[in-house]
């Protein structure tokens, strides 16, 4: 690999918009005095080791090249490709007399190389091994035009992979968003500051393998562009707090779980679960009088009640923190239960976790919280439902949502779904894990137990949910190597959510 490229697939921490890498790549070449066509040669060049380290029998290659930068990437890549004896194909959305700058002069090499320049065919031949989409880049506002729209779905419909250059064509990179039409990758490589909108929403169905190279000049770069948005690494498992040898169960903290209404009497069982496996000391449950039974069989550990407003009160007087609204309902039942927890909660500022039916409550003003010890784990529905919106709304900028949700109802947030967000109103965390299968009822209670147990564990609540969602998630995508995605029950990632809050994984893949 050439000395330019960093190491693919493990992803750099911190995340920009597309404008912080374009201001910032022009600020860190001028430190290091390098021409910004030298950046175009090792981005293209990073482009080409990727290329053969992922399909190493490729041995024909069509490359999509659009007006701008990107496009001069993909002639860096075509030449290198000649030179390495492929057969390559090269087609240019446009006239090449309207390229200027470094994509002319990457073109102009192309050519000397023996590169051929053609139009845009109707279709892409059945020989050709991999396509590299250099299409659009980071600079396109607005919906596809109909021509790249057209190219695309042709791109698309081929029986190739895909390896798009600096993002997938027609996605977003500040939001994630699909602007009508988008190149769906095999691979994807990002170069200098990682794009936030290539990790989260829709970009994980576009993006395949995200991969990036810094060119040699992350370092600089980094030190100056500062972002307020973090990608969640591996790593982080090591800021989670060891037992102590003289620990007992009191010194992890005293954990109530409330919800599960009648019918509902797995949501609490899994909420409670997970907090034990997380490392919760001691459990309590309060539920309905027709959940008790089976909850108390399912987990003998836990200490559970039929809920009465003099018991419930004793618990919320004894617990270190709560979490409420796993299967709680929104009857009258529900309501009043919602109605005691907060009035509880305001008045001793309790940490807690507000989670599907407390959603609810909360979205209909009764007794809203603000406190930073409070934190709330939507997902789009339940977002759009506390924003007044539609889902689509909440989809099209996850960024921009969770900043709308922590503006108003304060706290910590954690946006659920592809690419999960966690916001303090300061700091943003994108959870860099997490898996299809982990779209099925059930995987949000074990969330909310799991941050849960962090929150009474001794970590803020901003860490408990940064951690705690991605314990969560690291599980699922253990859960899914092992046995797949399809299939996946709530209750399979139980075991993985001990040993990643044990960081066993972490450091048996770091010796």
């Amino acid at each position: 690999m050439n000395s330019s490229s960093q190491t693919f697939y493990r992803l750099p921490e911190y995340l920009y918009t597309s404008q912080q890498v374009r201001a910032g790549e022009q600020e860190a070449a001028e430190h290091l005095q390098l021409a910004m066509y030298t950046l175009m040669e090792r981005a293209g060049q990073a482009v080409f080791d990727l290329l053969v380290e992922r399909y190493p029998d490729a041995r024909s290659i069509l490359i999509c090249c659009g007006r701008g930068n990107n496009g001069g990437d993909g002639y860096i890549v075509g030449g290198l490709a000649i030179k390495a004896g492929f057969q390559v194909l090269l087609w240019q959305i446009g006239e090449t007399s309207s390229l200027s700058g470094d994509a002319k002069r990457a073109m102009e090499a192309f050519v000397a190389a023996g590169g051929e320049i053609h139009a845009p065919c109707n279709e892409i031949p059945e020989s050709v091994d991999v396509i590299i989409d250099g299409l659009l880049g980071t600079g396109i506002t607005g919906e596809v035009r109909p021509f790249y729209a057209h190219l695309i779905d042709r791109i698309n419909q081929a029986c190739c992979p895909i390896l798009s250059i600096d993002t997938p064509s027609g996605l977003d990179t500040d939001t994630g968003a699909l602007l009508g039409h988008t190149v769906k990758a095999d691979a994807t490589i990002s170069f200098i500051g990682l794009k936030r909108g290539l990790v989260t929403g829709k970009a994980r169905a576009y993006t395949g393998v995200l991969c990036f190279a810094g060119l040699g000049v992350e370092h600089v770069f980094d030190d100056l562009i500062t972002s307020n948005v973090a990608l969640s690494q591996l790593t982080w498992l090591e800021q989670l707090i060891p037992r102590k040898r003289d620990a007992h169960k009191g010194s992890h903290g005293r954990a109530l779980v409330v919800g599960s209404g009648s019918g509902m009497s797995g949501a609490c069982y899994l909420a409670s679960a997970a907090a034990l496996r997380a490392g919760a000391g001691l459990v309590a449950v309060q539920c309905h009088e027709d959940s008790a039974m089976a909850i108390r069989s399912l987990l003998p550990e836990a200490m559970v009640s039929s809920h009465n407003s003099l018991s419930l009160q004793s618990r919320l007087d004894w617990c270190s923190g709560v979490a409420l609204g796993m299967g709680l309902g929104r009857d009258k039942w529900g309501g009043k239960v919602y109605e005691q927890v907060v009035n509880t909660v305001s008045k001793k500022e309790l940490p807690c976790v507000l989670d599907a039916d407390a959603l609810y409550w909360l979205s209909k003003e009764y007794y809203p919280l603000n406190t930073l010890n409070c934190i709330i784990t939507p997902h789009p529905g339940e977002a759009a439902m506390l924003l007044s919106c539609s889902v689509a709304e909440i989809e099209q900028d996850r960024f921009e949502a969770i900043r709308k949700l922590q503006a108003r109802y304060g706290g910590i947030v954690v946006l659920k779904g592809a690419g999960t967000l966690i916001d303090n109103g300061k700091d943003t965390v994108v959870c860099h894990a997490g898996n299809p299968g982990m779209a099925t009822g059930g995987t949000g209670d074990l969330l909310a137990g799991t941050i849960l147990a962090l929150l009474i564990g001794g970590h803020s609540a901003f860490h408990s949910a940064v951690l705690g969602t991605l314990i969560h998630s690291l599980a699922a995508d253990q859960e899914a190597l092992r046995n797949g995605e399809t299939g996946m029950l709530a209750s399979d990632i139980l075991l993985g959510i001990r040993q990643f809050s044990n960081n066993h994984l972490f450091n048996s893949e770091s010796k």
